[in-house]
């Protein structure tokens, strides 16, 4: 004699809502964390802040020492990092180096986290 079981639909109460969107993959969710590494020190994020808040999003590093009250070796090494890191551009004009804040390097950020 063969018994009849109960079937259960397990899909119909499950814990688990559906992605809506593609998550990142393991390349860019390591590029993402470097960037983030990059953006997370205090000193980076005021250097990054006066920098966009600057006429044209550009600041000479002469102007950005007495701000954050460090060295300018020390300045340049935290704005040779934000550089690596995509979110400002270095020009030479004589003898002291100006950084611009690169268009829409902030808005990548945000909107690989924020759901479209």
């Amino acid at each position: 004699m063969t018994t009849m079981l109960d079937v259960t639909d397990i899909t119909a109460g499950a814990c688990c809502a559906p992605l809506v969107r593609e998550p990142l993959t393991a390349e860019e969710a390591d590029r993402l964390a470097a960037t983030m590494k990059a953006l997370a020190d205090p000193t980076r994020l005021r250097l990054l802040s006066i920098v966009a808040a600057s006429e044209g999003a550009e600041a000479c590093v002469c102007d950005l020492i007495e701000p954050v009250g460090l060295s300018q070796p020390t300045v340049s090494h935290h704005l040779k990092i934000l550089t690596n890191a995509g979110f400002l551009t270095r020009s030479k004009r004589g003898t002291w180096a100006y950084f611009t804040l690169v268009p829409g390097a902030l808005d990548r950020v945000s909107q690989l986290l924020v759901a479209s």
